[in-house]
């Protein structure tokens, strides 16, 4: 398979780094905008069934804003795959997070494995498939 075009894959990444930027500042507006509009649309949420449709997938970040007081990514081991007008982004999600309620030790931090799919439209690269799952255990390097 031929080197994805640079050009290209930065346009990715940049879509990708939209996508957690919605989520850091809690932007339901960006993230709306950010997916493909159509039906087959689907996102997994870590540990959660999957969400199927615009609407839904919507509604779902909209919880889980409304829900989280602080979210912080920090994205290790990104790559960037391209195939014509498909593009997945695998990455780890380092995450922060707080909520609200006034706990001695708000913070909490976890890894997330993720796949993002984006497509090219006519209005740049939007998501259409997400996964992502809880890392729950170290990986061996034996194994």
């Amino acid at each position: 398979m031929a080197e994805p075009v640079p050009d290209v894959t930065a346009e990715v990444r940049t879509a990708n780094e939209r996508f957690y930027a919605a989520i850091e500042t809690g932007d339901l507006d960006a993230m709306q905008a950010l997916w493909v509009d159509d039906e087959a649309c689907v996102c997994v949420h870590p540990g959660a069934v999957p969400v199927r449709g615009p609407g839904a997938i919507g509604r779902s970040w909209a919880l889980l804003m409304a829900g989280t007081a602080y979210l912080q990514f920090v994205l290790t081991d990104v790559e960037v795959s391209l195939r014509e007008d498909v593009a997945t982004v695998t990455c780890t999600e380092n995450v922060l997070t707080a909520e609200e309620g006034g706990h001695l030790d708000p913070f909490a931090a976890g890894q997330v494995v993720s796949t993002n799919v984006f497509v090219l439209t006519a209005e740049g690269w939007r998501l259409w498939v997400r996964h992502a799952s809880p890392v729950l255990s170290a990986i061996d390097d034996e194994q």
